[in-house]
């Protein structure tokens, strides 16, 4: 994932910063407990697209 990628992105929902997961290939939304997928290096950013994360699963802020 471009660093310079991540710099600009924000949650589609609260707007508010994300952090990229390298081993499940996502970017989450800690405050959202949303997570993006990336596929082909290609972010989808859709909220209706985004994984809801449950309540055992940690997140990191």
């Amino acid at each position: 994932m471009d660093n310079k990628l991540l710099e600009i992105l924000v949650c589609p929902v609260c707007k508010g910063p994300l952090h990229y997961d390298r081993a499940a290939q996502e970017l989450v939304c800690s405050p959202c407990r949303l997570a993006y997928t990336i596929r082909d290096g290609i972010p989808v950013m859709l909220p209706e697209e985004a994984r809801a994360l449950p309540p055992e699963e940690e997140v990191r802020k």
